[in-house]
């Protein structure tokens, strides 16, 4: 393919997607946005983003290189029916996988995985870590993604902050990241990081200029290491007031930041 001018990297869930409880549609309800589907788990629908949105992103497609940029695994990745140019390139698992025109790379991959075999604990201390601390009062499920990280799925309104807290430093002096993302808490060694994999695909397609979007901790990284970023008005980053020098924090929140950052890296990706 042509060198494309721009690539942007974008996260995916509660940056471009939302679930029904993220969307934060605070307005009237006849003045509510339409919504599109995106995502259906289970015979039930599970993500969304504005029409409008769709509509960007679609002429996005044709503009720049977009990567959906996500710590899902390849399995729940594949499950979004984004509009839009089919993504040549995906990132997931955090950085984990790289897709190739939905296959992952393998190179790539056992790259990553021998970084981490020498540059942080093994996943098998941290989720015996978590099955030992974690208590089933609160926990619904644990998981262990793509053999790379693991994370639980619990009651957010019974959780204790300061387990969390605990959780944070005991990961951190093992070289792993914790972030409590809606329901869901991740453990993820620090050497997995989604801006390793988007400056692989810069250097892949010559891409002089990227840009990216995202709302957790797990963002953080990769909107650093892009030439411009944004987050959205919600998520951990919000939360914590990070910023950066070429960092936009955005005042919306919920499906309409979604619409936002779309309209923003279409703005920078004509600029070029």
């Amino acid at each position: 393919m042509s060198s494309p001018k721009t690539l942007i990297a974008s996260d995916l869930d509660r940056t471009l997607i939302y679930s029904s409880a993220a969307l934060a549609l605070t307005m009237p309800d006849a003045r509510a946005p339409r919504l599109l589907c995106v995502e259906v788990h289970e015979s039930k629908p599970l993500s969304y983003m504005t029409e409008t949105a769709a509509a960007l992103l679609s002429e996005l497609g044709d503009t720049a290189l977009f990567v959906p940029t996500t710590t899902r695994t390849r399995k729940q990745y594949q499950r979004i029916n984004l509009p839009g140019p089919a993504p040549k390139y995906a990132i997931c698992a955090n950085g984990g996988h790289l897709l190739v025109d939905g296959v992952s790379d393998p190179d790539w991959h056992a790259s990553v995985t021998a970084r981490l075999a020498t540059e942080c604990a093994p996943l098998a201390e941290v989720r015996e870590h978590l099955e030992a601390t974690a208590d089933p009062s609160w926990v619904r499920k644990h998981r262990v993604a793509e053999d790379l990280f693991v994370y639980l799925v619990v009651e957010r309104e019974l959780l204790p902050e300061e387990w969390v807290k605990e959780l944070a430093v005991w990961a951190e002096n093992r070289g792993w990241t914790v972030s409590l993302q809606g329901r869901k808490i991740y453990a993820v060694p620090k050497p997995l990081t989604k801006s390793a994999a988007m400056r692989e695909l810069a250097r892949r397609t010559g891409a002089p200029l990227t840009l990216a979007a995202g709302d957790s901790l797990l963002d953080a990284d990769l909107l650093l290491a892009a030439d411009r970023g944004w987050r959205p008005g919600h998520g951990e980053l919000a939360d914590t007031d990070w910023t950066a020098p070429a960092i936009t924090a955005l005042p919306e929140r919920g499906v309409a930041a979604g619409e936002r950052i779309l309209r923003e890296f279409l703005r920078g990706a004509r600029e070029m």
